[in-house]
């Protein structure tokens, strides 16, 4: 790795449609938007680390409103990963849930699906074990739902239209697996606790083989939400309070700082022109121009 001093600046060019920065609080101060998605008529979900509840922002507008409030699931829960499907017009969100009385606490996870339109359940898959965190998600090329279990280092999948998903990957480099996303048809997955980076070779018949560390040209810590577009890979970077562009050669990734000195970034989505992020420590989520 080099020096810290070596991180790229910030640089960003405005695209031909001239998208502008925006800048939305999540119900208040306190809310905790971790992650956010974005369907493509414009409109945005954002789940809450703080409290039971999917927000929704539609296009153009400046506030949120609940879309799914799951407040009888049971006390502390909440929401991490927000992923929208729009050709099955479904929002996949994975929902959190202490076990009452454990010490350390424990938490039983979910896998959630809601219509886009109505928030009306559609699927729900609970992680098998007792102590699990489903955290993230990606759609793949086989248009099967790719899903970290951050507790058990485990990756599921989810073929199309099954109701329960698959255990896929189980591996003692995953322990830790936050986001994930396929690049060029290549799955990759970050590990926010061990601040790596991962490739997952798939063979011929589909299994998935033993995760190749991806080399960072720059310090990179606390890695979370990880989406792909444009040859890049876009991520959150809660530990160091940053959003990065990553560019993959030869499993090297060069690192390109877009926004620094954000409180607790936990979640990146681009859409079109525009790249969104949460900012989890202010409630907020912020956008900026999709960098070229």
């Amino acid at each position: 790795m080099i020096r810290a001093t070596s991180l790229a600046l910030t640089l960003f060019l405005l695209p031909a449609s001239g998208a502008m920065a925006a800048e939305i609080l999540i119900h208040d101060a306190k809310s905790q938007p971790e992650s956010l998605a974005a369907a493509a008529d414009g409109t945005l979900f954002v789940g809450s680390a703080s409290s039971p509840y999917i927000y929704r922002v539609k296009k153009g507008a400046t506030a949120a409103d609940v879309f799914v409030d799951a407040g009888n699931e049971g006390a502390g829960t909440f929401f991490l990963g927000q992923l929208v499907d729009d050709n099955a017009k479904t929002l996949w969100a994975c929902q959190l849930t202490p076990v009452p009385g454990t010490t350390p606490a424990m938490r039983r996870t979910a896998l959630r699906g809601f219509d886009l339109a109505s928030g009306k359940e559609k699927l729900r898959w609970n992680l098998p074990g007792d102590n699990t965190t489903c955290n993230d998600f990606v759609t793949g090329p086989d248009k099967a739902l790719y899903i970290s279990d951050t507790a058990t280092g485990r990756i599921f999948r989810l073929a199309p239209g099954a109701q329960t998903a698959d255990l896929w990957q189980e591996h003692r480099l995953l322990n830790g697996i936050d986001g994930l996303t396929f690049l060029d048809g290549v799955l990759y997955v970050n590990n926010v606790v061990y601040n790596k980076l991962y490739r997952i070779p798939v063979d011929a018949s589909g299994k998935p083989g033993t995760p190749v560390d991806i080399w960072f040209d720059a310090p990179m810590r606390g890695l979370d939400g990880m989406r792909a577009a444009n040859g890049k890979m876009f991520v959150a970077n809660g530990g160091s309070g940053t959003v990065a562009a990553l560019t993959i050669k030869d499993d090297t990734a060069h690192v390109t700082i877009l926004k620094d000195g954000v409180a607790t970034p936990t979640g990146v989505e681009p859409a079109g022109d525009t790249l969104w992020y949460t900012e989890r420590g202010v409630g907020k989520i912020w956008s900026i121009p999709m960098p070229r």
